[in-house]
């Protein structure tokens, strides 16, 4: 999608002072942070901080979170974000199933579905369930059942927490979740993502501001199942297994569905939804919204997410970024081949770890699976000298002590073979649990915004 309807463009909005503002706002939480001290952890003037502040709060993105005392003076007023002045959606693609968060700009989930799927159904089942269910989440979430969008009027409460509240059955029939959270109340608006054409990472996908507030009457929502008058939805980010050029949105010969090479999801999505789409290689989203995610993620700026749960990959941060290769290709960790003619691998390889790694899994060998894992994390460690492993996936998630053992167990042999003060490389389990690709997802929206990552 080139462009979209209402709202004001956040590009206006996302220059390096204002993601410096909003991402010091929703890091203060409910309690809030004075202008003053905004200028002075930025090292903005009073000034500059002062025009951010109010067009944030023009548009509806930061409000007063009231008074503090001051050393003299009147007691300062303290702002804090509206986390539900703006929402995204991440889509995880698995192999056999498909799962999707709705998420506002804090990162919290105020609603999930997950629904099986066959990647190998075809594209326009694939592409009409992601559809299908990104409707039902905005529906049941973000819009009452008559079908029209309206504010919230939920009140957040003091700690920032967000209660959760039953949902009806959608009109169609469909089970919705039995207690999905609603976003609370505040000042909600419009909001569209135009995708600029010229492909840099800086630039693409990012998400509009509200230009206004809600207005007091419903605005009725589109009938060809258009998800661009749902008020606060920023876009779509979709994440699924690689490889894939991430800056068109276009697949390539994805691992055991080669009949995917070639097609551009990304467009397939925002003709459907009338909202910005952004894809992305599943580890990328999860490495991403680890990244992300402030106090939650990783205390270190080079790491790497290893996924094993259908397939295996990975997601590399190095320097605070993630890093996808010139070609956004990397992180295709599970296909290096560590065993000469070894069993033949769905890539068309033989002797790939993935392969590996898979084969002994489904011995139930799990020893055995985290011993081959672990020594595609040494190469890892000796070729980046990255400072942690962290460890996702549903296969992980069913065993996380013997992988997490295994894995260490190698790169503790490894540390000992070279010397030095350091040590090995810790091996940790990734936050996030089952929802962390697709929550790493809807990042691909909301990051660029706080200047945490290049979400496009």
């Amino acid at each position: 999608m080139r462009g979209g309807a209402g709202g004001a463009n956040l590009l206006a909005l996302r220059s390096h002072n204002t993601a410096l503002v909003l991402d010091l706002l929703r890091g203060a939480g409910a309690e809030g942070i004075s202008r003053l001290e905004l200028a002075e952890r930025t090292g903005l003037t009073p000034q500059a901080v002062s025009k951010i502040t109010a067009r944030l709060r023009e548009r509806g993105l930061a409000a007063e979170a009231g008074r503090r005392a001051s050393t003299g003076g009147k007691p300062r007023t303290v702002l804090r974000l509206v986390p539900e002045a703006g929402h995204a959606i991440g889509v995880h693609l698995d192999r056999d199933e498909l799962r999707a968060v709705l998420v506002d700009l804090d990162g919290a989930v105020v609603g999930e579905r997950r629904v099986p799927l066959d990647l190998g159904a075809g594209a326009d089942a694939v592409v009409e369930a992601v559809a299908g269910t990104a409707r039902e989440l905005t529906a049941d979430t973000l819009c009452p059942p008559d079908g029209s969008v309206a504010a919230v009027s939920t009140p957040r409460p003091p700690d920032g927490s967000v209660a959760a509240v039953s949902t009806p059955r959608p009109p169609d029939g469909s089970v919705a979740a039995a207690s999905t959270p609603r976003p609370p109340d505040g000042p909600v608006a419009a909001v569209s993502t135009p995708r600029l054409p010229d492909g840099s990472v800086a630039a693409v996908s990012t998400p509009r501001p509200p230009d206004s507030p809600l207005p007091a009457a419903p605005t009725p929502r589109p009938p060809d199942g258009s998800l661009a008058a749902a008020p606060t939805l920023l876009g779509l980010g979709v994440a699924l297994p690689g490889p894939l050029d991430h800056v068109r949105g276009v697949l390539h010969r994805v691992t055991g569905f080669p009949e995917w090479d070639g097609f551009p999801l990304r467009d397939a999505l925002e003709e459907r939804l009338g909202v910005p789409v952004v894809v992305d290689k599943d580890t990328n989203a999860a490495a991403l919204g680890l990244t992300a995610g402030g106090d939650r993620g990783p205390a270190t700026a080079s790491f790497a997410y290893l996924h094993l749960g259908t397939g295996l990959g990975a997601g590399l941060v190095i320097g605070g970024a993630v890093h996808r290769g010139a070609r956004t290709g990397a992180g295709e960790f599970g296909h290096q081949v560590i065993q000469l003619d070894g069993p033949p691998c769905t890539c068309g390889a033989r002797g790939c770890i993935e392969a590996l790694c898979l084969a002994a899994v489904g011995r139930g060998d799990l020893a055995e699976a985290a011993r081959v894992l672990g020594a595609g994390a040494a190469n890892l460690a000796g070729l980046l000298d990255i400072d942690l492993v962290l460890l996702g996936g549903r296969t992980v998630a069913a065993a996380p002590g013997a992988f997490v053992e295994g894995v260490g167990a190698v790169l503790d042999a490894r540390a000992r073979r070279e010397g030095g003060r350091e040590g090995a490389v810790p091996v940790r389990i990734a936050p996030g649990g089952a929802r962390g690709v697709a929550e790493g997802a809807a990042q691909l929206l909301l990051a660029p915004l706080f200047g945490r990552g290049d979400g496009g």
